[in-house]
């Protein structure tokens, strides 16, 4: 394929690339004080640049192309602009260049490329015009929720368009990518973040999720606006009412599950696919046993913080172990992240696409950490060894999260940014959570957290990258005999 710099009128990538917007939603990430006009032009020009030269993927591998969520963070947290060009000129370094496609993307022949990478130019250029067309909204409940753009009766299994695993796949990055146009209005990084899911494999994703009678609850087609469950289904009073699930509880019962043996895990240690392949049903039965009732006003709120939750504790007490201490595992880092983007996304979504989307992701977080090892979670083991964690100390500053972002803002390690400000942002909503917030949740020890485990999960990644000397760690939790 020929290498090629795509030519847009300067109005076309003015559109896509405005200057950022507020949030979304209350509960989306706040920016901390310190752009300037001249910081709002050097991320413009970056976000720009990467989108008309690189490629969505490094070199010919399906490794992901950062430079736009680097810069995004250092942006929210307060870079500098002269920081996040000089970061673009590093990671620019090593990106592929953007290449011809070998033909253009149409609705009629949407479908026959999904998966093939050479064509992702083209899909990002499809999706630039039906942006612009339908809006956001309208966009991702066509084409991410829809049983058309999933699930076509008669198809196998590997040839269906899947647009939602692919959207959640290869570690959340394309809903990370959308997830950050979201939440700052940049049309831009929709496409490409679209374009991006793609161009990535069918994962698995079970077909009745797209049935009608596939989710109870009642789709309702307001959109949730600046509520995130801002009307009670009519049908959800009707139904028979199940016993209530936490996200702790499935933890608690998929740990204690047969089926998901030392043997089993062993066999498909950091084989996801295999794993999803062979058990897949049974990790979506646990998904959606997780109670997501919409007739409770602000469910939709507290289920996302459960997600925030679950998917930190994996991180940090699945991470945990005494006499060994804590290892930054590089894929749980990959869970954490991503839920910092789902107060901007759900309020863009259908009540439906706002169940689905959660219990999509919760499936994958019970997938991954399967797969990774499945460590254990010994939570009050983990509260006692790290408790000086909590404390105060001889810090510079009163509140240790400032001095955290800093040094997250010069960090060489380019998630580092991403995953200290999803911390410091979980920590300003969830922080002052008291212990026995979980008691009764079914997961042992859970009664001993609270929102100090938002500090101690920064401070752990700190101690553990040590100043950019050690990567997030690729070696997962191998079970031993």
């Amino acid at each position: 394929m020929a290498v090629v710099q795509q030519t847009y009128r300067d109005n076309e990538l003015d559109a896509l690339f405005p200057t950022p917007s507020y949030p979304p939603h209350v509960l989306a990430p706040a920016r901390y004080p310190g752009p300037s006009a001249e910081t709002v032009e050097a991320l413009i020009r970056v976000l720009k640049d990467n989108h008309t030269k690189h490629h969505i993927f490094f070199h010919d591998k399906p490794l992901h192309n950062h430079i736009s969520h680097r810069a995004l963070a250092l942006y929210s947290i307060g870079a500098s602009g002269s920081l996040i060009e000089e970061y673009y000129k590093q990671d620019s370094g090593r990106q592929r260049l953007a290449i011809t496609p070998p033909e253009a993307i149409t609705e009629k022949n949407f479908i026959d490329h999904l998966g093939d990478n050479k064509y992702y130019f083209a899909y990002k250029n499809f999706f630039t015009k039906v942006l612009e067309e339908k809006g956001l909204s309208a966009t991702l409940e066509e084409y991410v929720f829809s049983k058309k753009y999933n699930f076509i009766d008669g198809r196998d299994a590997s040839a269906q368009p899947a647009l939602l695993s692919r959207f959640l796949g290869s570690a959340f990055h394309a809903f990370i990518h959308v997830g950050y146009g979201a939440e700052m209005g940049i049309p831009g990084m929709v496409v490409e973040g679209l374009g991006m899911a793609s161009v990535h494999e069918n994962e698995f994703l079970p077909p009745h999720l797209f049935d009608p009678s596939g989710i109870v609850e009642k789709e309702t087609s307001r959109l949730a606006s600046l509520f995130l469950n801002a009307k009670t289904s009519p049908a959800s009073s009707r139904l028979e009412r199940q016993p209530r699930n936490h996200a702790f509880s499935i933890l608690a019962k998929i740990q204690q599950d047969p089926e998901f043996s030392r043997k089993e895990v062993k066999k498909y240690f950091k084989d996801l696919e295999g794993l999803m392949s062979t058990h897949g049903d049974t990790v979506w039965r646990y998904a959606e046993e997780w109670t997501i009732d919409v007739s409770q006003p602000g469910e939709i709120e507290r289920k996302m913080e459960e997600c925030i939750w679950a998917n930190a504790i994996i991180y940090t007490v699945g991470g945990w172990k005494e006499g060994k201490g804590f290892t930054a595992d590089f894929i749980f880092m990959h869970l954490v992240t991503p839920t910092l983007f789902l107060t901007s996304l759900l309020p863009y979504l259908t009540q439906k696409s706002q169940i689905l989307l959660l219990r999509a992701y919760f499936a994958s977080t019970l997938g991954w950490w399967i797969a990774r090892g499945f460590p254990s979670l010994d939570i009050q083991g983990f509260v006692n060894g790290t408790s000086h964690l909590s404390e105060s100390s001889e810090a510079k500053v009163t509140n240790e999260f400032l001095d955290i972002v800093q040094s997250a803002i010069t960090h060489p390690n380019d998630h580092m940014s991403k995953i200290q400000r999803a911390f410091a942002h979980f920590s300003s909503i969830y922080g002052t959570r008291p212990k026995g917030y979980f008691k009764d949740t079914g997961l042992e020890g859970a009664e001993a957290l609270d929102g100090s485990l938002f500090l101690r999960a920064a401070r752990l990644t700190e101690e553990w990258t040590d100043e950019g000397r050690r990567p997030f760690s690729q070696e997962a939790f191998p079970v031993k005999d």
